[in-house]
């Protein structure tokens, strides 16, 4: 099949696949609902007749944190498929130079002085939210900083090698943040573990911005990405100044990362999988890529946050934790078949 068609048939395979997961989503819940109960909120909507409380839980409950999964998991597709180019190296993520760790440690933080566990922005702005946005794009200066200790341009190998120790620093911190505060160790442990839990309107619609300007920003850099795969030399002998590209597209590739983490926790998995998956469909040019890993990752939080809420009502799991169990043994079966076939990218 030409590669073209492979894309265009992928790309609307995953987005026709979108609309049976939402359904499945404003079904199931720690009550589930029955499509009878869709109609009725649509009557009460429109001003047919209909059922208030059912419009309540379709319109108000479940609509907003299916959107905000959806602009969760395309921030942290986008952002892996971001780092993978930036890096040259697909098993990268979003999380590879401290951004996740960062956000963790903002959020303990926030928590540890009294912030509760309100996360977003704006007008239901919380303190964790705010530290983990802060603490994201924070650990990721730090990295930079950190790489050009030698005053030359990082490599990818030195970024990822600074991003691990930022990392590791941050979750130093953590621990001594829980040891310390332990009083809100199961605010910050649920918190770590990933979840929508409590999405309204509000949060969602403030959150918004951020990973779309976050996502714009990707997508408007195809063409520095694909240099940077050619290699440093060959991408500055082409006029690209690659230690200023790097920089920007790291702080682009974190923005919507950190906005999503503010209000989902970490969720693990999504920006290495989407990715990686969609990149068997699309080749590695980002023009195809970007949009593939977006939508990819858009359907799997999707579909992880449909599972955590239906596998045992009305108990409901952390989101991370679904993405982590399904997310490992996948990425183990696609870094076996990359081996056999030599290389990475």
């Amino acid at each position: 099949m030409p590669a073209k068609r492979k894309y265009i048939l992928f790309i609307i395979l995953i987005a026709a696949a979108i609309i049976p997961a939402l359904f499945w989503g404003l079904l199931s819940g720690s009550v589930y609902t029955s499509p009878a109960t869709i109609i009725q909120g649509l009557l009460f909507m429109t001003g047919r007749g209909g059922d208030e409380t059912a419009a309540a839980l379709i319109f108000q409950i479940r609509l907003p944190r299916l959107l905000l999964a959806l602009f969760v998991g395309a921030s942290l597709g986008s952002a892996g498929a971001c780092f993978q180019g930036l890096f040259r190296n697909s098993l990268a993520d979003p999380y590879i130079i401290g951004a996740s760790s960062g956000a963790a440690l903002g959020a303990a933080l926030a928590m540890s002085i009294g912030g509760g566990l309100g996360l977003g922005f704006s007008s239901v702005l919380g303190l964790p939210g705010i530290f983990a946005f802060i603490g994201s794009l924070g650990a990721v200066l730090l990295a930079f900083i950190i790489s050009r200790s030698g005053g030359n341009t990082p490599s990818p190998l030195t970024l990822i090698l600074a991003g691990t120790s930022v990392s590791a620093f941050c979750s130093a911190l953590l621990s001594l943040v829980l040891v310390l505060r332990d009083r809100n160790l199961a605010q910050v442990y649920y918190w770590l573990l990933g979840s929508l839990t409590g999405t309204t309107w509000p949060r969602f619609l403030s959150v918004l911005p951020f990973m779309v300007i976050g996502i714009t920003a990707i997508f408007l850099s195809i063409r520095p990405l694909d240099l940077l795969l050619q290699g440093d030399e060959e991408a500055e002998s082409l006029g690209l100044d690659v230690l200023k590209t790097r920089f920007l597209l790291a702080l682009a590739a974190t923005f919507p990362v950190a906005a999503a983490v503010s209000v989902s926790g970490i969720i693990g998995f999504v920006g290495l999988i989407a990715p990686h998956g969609a990149r068997f469909f699309t080749g590695p040019a980002h023009k195809r890529l970007l949009p593939a890993a977006a939508l990819t990752g858009a359907l799997i939080t999707l579909i992880a946050d449909n599972i955590a809420r239906s596998i045992v009502p009305p108990i409901e799991l952390p989101l991370g934790v679904i993405t982590s169990l399904g997310g490992a043994p996948f990425f183990l079966f696609l870094l076996s078949r990359h081996k056999h076939r030599g290389g990475f990218l």
